[in-house]
């Protein structure tokens, strides 16, 4: 396939003549005269003086800086002369507070200069992480080949990664490969479609779609908050039996996360999984909601076509009312995931928890599913940033209560939560599951119960279902997230996070 060079790449992405070069004369390293002659030839022939372009423009008049890699330029390969100028442009980045879009397209460091360019990727990946610490955002776009040291450090460290279609994208060359083992390497493997599929990059991205993806994506990242739309009406409680909320969460016309993402927000940037080439349950999700920007955690309750895949099981509802996706451990680091986006971008976290429960299957227990339950609900209590958890259907076990302790929880009027469905509890206590009704009712399952004590903050009414006025319901939902992010930002950090963790010691008590 045909390359994107880098200078094709920066007039696609920034706008028509805001790009200010950053680059000074390259570094002067120990050269052999062979090797001057590369780097004569591939200055000829690109116009470049090294493999990388860096410097700042503006994307619908936002300020953003830009380190771009040309691979006809000696491969893309990194030595010492383009990581300098690398680092240098990432330390600039960070010191004037610009988000960084870096887009590589390298078979990785440069061979003539041996383990010192190799080392190269140490200093590379420090600026990179010092960028990310000071809360800044570093975004990725990985443009056909990107392999080997560059792919392994600053290739990789992307709060949002997408990456040119059909692009190779891999750690070991595939000519290297064949040479070192004597046979090709499995085909269709480094592509950038697979890499999405499993989850190790967010997305596909052709080059005449960056620069909207990007102005989305800086939409929630960078730019302000607007004024919230003023709060739905508060309405009376009506006084639902525990059951009939149960009953109605697993409606499978019900909406989900999706819905709420589709209907409800605005700027939707979707992520793909958790970077360890997995595929997972919880979507994660960059939007708005009434303006105001946010990470969005949401477990999915149902799928069509569901694949036999480790950590992922269907669970049948009673009275065969349709299957349930169960919660694995693979879905429990998506959602950690979500949580150090979070908090590495200083954004609001709303969580979206609509689960019939942990996956019960060798492979959850052999993969950690308890211990991914537990790291997470120790991320989310002690989180350093804003949060809002929603109870929008079933809560049932370890996996809604890893996304349950938020500054602020709110429910839809037949969200519940309970230790483990109530036909589980009836199973315990009676033997049967023909008690479930009344368990239901006697653990205080219901919203109603978590509001009086002291679990969820406020109720969002459904009119009688949400079923039944998806729209309607969702912009409620909407709207009271959006009043709580807003209310949320005026409280001080430390204030914040105390007054969380007092509010959970207290419950019960």
């Amino acid at each position: 396939m045909s390359r994107i060079g880098a200078i094709d790449l920066r007039d696609a992405v920034l706008d028509a003549d805001s790009f200010r070069s950053w680059d000074t004369t390259p570094l002067v390293v120990e050269r052999s005269e062979a090797y001057q002659r590369e780097l004569d030839a591939a200055a000829a022939k690109t116009g470049l003086d090294e493999s990388v372009l860096t410097g700042e423009g503006t994307v619908f008049g936002r300020r953003v800086a830009l380190v771009a890699c040309e691979f006809d330029f000696l491969a893309g390969s990194i030595g010492v002369a383009a990581a300098e100028r690398i680092t240098t442009a990432v330390a600039r980045a960070t010191a004037e507070r610009l988000p960084l879009v870096a887009s590589p397209s390298s078979g990785g460091t440069r061979m003539q200069e041996g383990t010192v360019a190799f080392l190269q990727m140490v200093k590379i990946t420090a600026a990179v992480e010092l960028h990310k610490r000071a809360h800044l955002p570093y975004l990725v776009y990985l443009r056909h080949p990107t392999t080997g040291g560059v792919f392994a450090s600053w290739g990789s460290l992307g709060h949002v990664t997408a990456a040119e279609p059909g692009a190779l994208i891999g750690f070991l060359g595939p000519r290297v490969y064949e040479h070192l083992y004597g046979e090709p390497f499995p085909p269709d493997v480094q592509t950038a479609e697979n890499l999405e599929r499993h989850g190790v990059i967010d997305g596909i991205v052709p080059l005449e779609a960056v620069r909207s993806t990007l102005d989305r994506t800086l939409k929630v990242l960078a730019d302000p908050p607007d004024p919230p739309p003023p709060p739905p009406e508060a309405g009376q409680i009506p006084d639902v039996p525990a059951w009939e909320s149960v009953v109605a969460s697993r409606r499978p016309d019900r909406p989900g996360v999706g819905y709420l993402l589709r209907h409800g927000t605005s700027e939707r940037v979707l992520l793909s999984g958790t970077g360890r080439g997995e595929d997972a349950t919880t979507l994660l999700a960059l939007a708005r909601f009434g303006g105001q920007p946010a990470v969005v955690l949401g477990q999915q309750r149902v799928l069509g076509g569901l694949e036999s895949i480790p950590g992922r099981s269907a669970l049948p509802y009673p009275a065969g009312v349709g299957p349930a996706l169960r919660v694995g451990p693979a879905a429990l680091r998506e959602a950690r995931r979500g949580m150090t986006l979070a908090a590495g971008l200083k954004l609001p976290l709303v969580l979206v928890i609509d689960t019939a429960g942990p996956a019960l299957t060798v492979e959850a227990e052999q993969d950690g599913l308890a211990g991914e339950i537990a790291r997470c609900l120790a991320d989310l209590v002690t989180l350093d940033t804003q949060t809002v958890s929603v109870l929008l259907g079933q809560g049932s076990g370890g996996p809604a209560l890893a996304m349950v302790p938020a500054d602020r929880v709110l429910a839809a009027l037949h969200g519940w939560l309970a230790p483990l469905p109530p036909e589980g509890a009836s199973a315990i206590v009676f033997r049967d599951t023909e008690h479930a009704p009344e368990l239901a009712a006697a653990q205080g399952i219901r919203s109603a119960d978590l509001l009086g004590s002291g679990i969820v903050d406020a109720i969002v009414p459904e009119s009688p279902d949400a079923a039944d006025e998806p729209l309607a319901f969702t912009r409620r939902l909407s709207a009271t997230i959006a009043t709580e992010l807003h209310s949320l930002r005026s409280m001080p950090d430390s204030e914040r996070l105390a007054a969380r963790l007092a509010r959970y010691r207290r419950i019960g008590l």
